[in-house]
């Protein structure tokens, strides 16, 4: 198996270090609002199949055909934010799988390109297909992965990667054996550019070192239109399993820990009776062996008078300071998203920082695949993120109204 080359990621072009910190170094004296950092934003993001986030023009890693990619299981609307993301990094998207003709139909509209393939065989078959991204139902994703990286491709998925942790178990075990990626949209941090901000402020130790982190991910449910499996329990695997792994994940990035453990975790399902077995509430504990410590919740419960699909935010303690992440709405302030506010010992200071990064993982995952290197994330990441959030789920005390 190939030894996959593990050296630190590059800053994208308009966040290399030198000019991350010049750049961030003058916003953050200013301790003003830069009206060149602000864009539109719509009200709310769209619930509906189509949802990706607005971004910048990349600048592509590869030349058109440099990496051919298949998208495949559209049973979420991730699917779309993959793909767009991938696209822009330089991917070319050769082939779509989806048996649900009306999910097809929508995506070929999209992507009118497209070629249109009559199984998931045949995409595997194609020796062309670098990577296929899928957004199955999620205990569909841990099994076509496996599928992938056994047909020489490497495969990335919608989260939560694996509803058991039987299905983690198998792709660490195919993963290792065949050499493939099993790569993950955690898509919190990687597709936020108030997440990939943060990510370079606390490389470049602008807080110091990072003691916790706390990771609050309200959701609105809009029942009416969510699909039969979205509430059965077996299918999406609770709402820490779900919800929860990106919170994981950011965690493990903020505090450049390799494992941790989960200390404490509860569930429950406060407001829906009518679905007995979804979980509209949920939380947990994780410490890190540095000392690290996580407290997230995640919910369902986003009232219909906000305008976003939720209030996301994330607050990093360092010794030297904190940071602060209002990733898609300021409440009653603003309705566009990016904020970052920073308290260290200079002072305190609101970024919106839209515009100013763009999403490097998804050309490093590009780069990685050709190279077989480790740039957007290490497998140890993406697996032990979605270890802890099985974890955590798996041992959850049942909260009863």
């Amino acid at each position: 198996m190939p030894t996959p080359t593990r050296t630190r990621p590059a800053f994208p072009a308009s966040l290399d270090r030198r000019g991350f910190l010049a750049t961030g170094a003058g916003l953050l004296a200013a301790g003003v609002l830069s009206k060149n950092l602000l864009r539109a934003a719509p009200a709310s993001a769209p619930d509906g199949m189509q949802y990706a986030p607005e971004q910048a023009a990349e600048k592509p890693v590869v030349q058109p055909g440099g990496f051919v990619i298949a998208a495949a299981h559209l049973d979420h609307g991730h699917i779309y934010a993959q793909c767009k993301a991938l696209i822009a990094a330089g991917a070319t998207l050769k082939w779509v799988y989806e048996p649900d003709a009306k999910k097809r139909a929508a995506f070929i509209k999209a992507h009118p390109q497209v070629k249109i393939a009559r199984s998931y065989d045949e995409i595997l078959a194609d020796p062309e297909v670098r990577l296929v991204t899928t957004a199955a139902v999620p205990c569909e994703r841990g099994p076509l992965g496996c599928r992938a990286m056994e047909a020489g491709k490497d495969y990335f998925t919608d989260k939560p990667p694996f509803t058991t942790l039987a299905q983690l178990a198998q792709a660490r075990e195919t993963a290792a054996r065949t050499g493939r990626k099993y790569m993950v949209y955690y898509s919190g941090r990687i597709h936020s550019e108030a997440g990939v901000f943060a990510t370079g402020l606390v490389r470049e130790g602008a807080i110091g070192r990072v003691l916790q982190v706390i990771c609050l991910a309200p959701h609105r449910l809009n029942a009416g239109a969510r699909p039969a499996w979205f509430f059965k329990r077996e299918k999406y695997g609770g709402i820490l399993c779900d919800i929860g792994s990106h919170q994981f994940e950011q965690f493990l990035a903020f505090t450049g820990s390799d494992d941790a453990t989960v200390t404490a975790s509860a569930v429950a399902n406060f407001n829906n009776p009518a679905h007995p077995e979804l979980e509209d509430f949920g939380e947990a504990l994780a410490v890190a062996p540095n000392g690290a410590s996580l407290y997230t919740r995640v919910d369902w419960l986003t009232p219909a008078g906000l305008g976003a699909w939720g209030d996301g935010r994330v607050f990093l303690l360092g010794t030297k300071g904190t940071i602060e992440l209002r990733s898609y709405i300021d409440v009653a302030r603003e309705r566009t998203g990016n904020h970052v506010y920073i308290v260290d010992e200079k002072g305190e200071r609101h970024l919106n920082v839209t515009g100013r990064t763009g999403f490097p993982f998804f050309g490093q995952l590009i780069l990685d695949c050709l190279n077989r290197t480790e740039n957007a994330m290490t497998q140890a990441r993406a697996f032990k993120a979605a270890e802890l959030c099985l974890a955590a789920q798996a041992s959850a005390r049942r909260l009863t109204p």
